[in-house]
């Protein structure tokens, strides 16, 4: 019988909502941090956000990750990213959530979850880093998301002012 350490470190509890499809409809907030909270993608100048290369290629597979996929939406007014971390909101669209979604005549996108679009725009945003900087495996974010479900208006304008406002913070 093999024996596992009992000294690792507990991993925190899942943030997600218990019993929550996080497939369906909705605006989500989404915050991701850089690995050990490095300034990889910029600096902040005069309250405003002045992004490097790293942060650009953050930018543009942002916009890519909607491009891709029929059932997401994104506005450039609704994220931010930041030296340390990134803030976006995601509208997961209702497309008939059993079928493919034939986008082109040669791709057809299948519903997917908060948790698969966050993870590979992750996953993608690390390749390209890791391309420039010539360190493949190097870590660019912190394991996992930190996401709120929008519930109302009012809550989805107090986010896109808090996402406006980061920089000065």
């Amino acid at each position: 019988m093999r024996k596992y350490p009992t000294d690792l470190p507990k991993r925190k509890p899942s943030n997600r909502l218990p019993g929550y499809d996080y497939c369906q409809p909705g605006a989500y907030f989404i915050t991701i941090c850089t690995h050990k909270m490095h300034n990889l993608f910029g600096a902040i100048d005069e309250n405003r956000v002045v992004l490097n290369t790293l942060g650009k290629i953050v930018e543009s597979e942002w916009y890519r990750t909607a491009k891709l996929r029929a059932n997401i939406e994104i506005f450039g007014d609704e994220f931010i990213i930041m030296p340390n971390h990134f803030h976006g909101i995601v509208w997961i669209l209702d497309v008939g959530a059993t079928e493919p979604v034939a986008r082109s005549n040669t791709e057809s996108i299948h519903p997917i979850s908060l948790g698969i679009i966050i993870g590979q725009f992750k996953s993608q945003v690390t390749r390209r880093i890791n391309q420039i900087r010539r360190k493949p495996g190097q870590p660019v974010w912190q394991r996992n998301y930190y996401d709120r479900i929008i519930r109302n208006i009012k809550e989805l304008n107090d986010i896109r002012k808090y996402i406006e406002n980061n920089p000065y913070k």
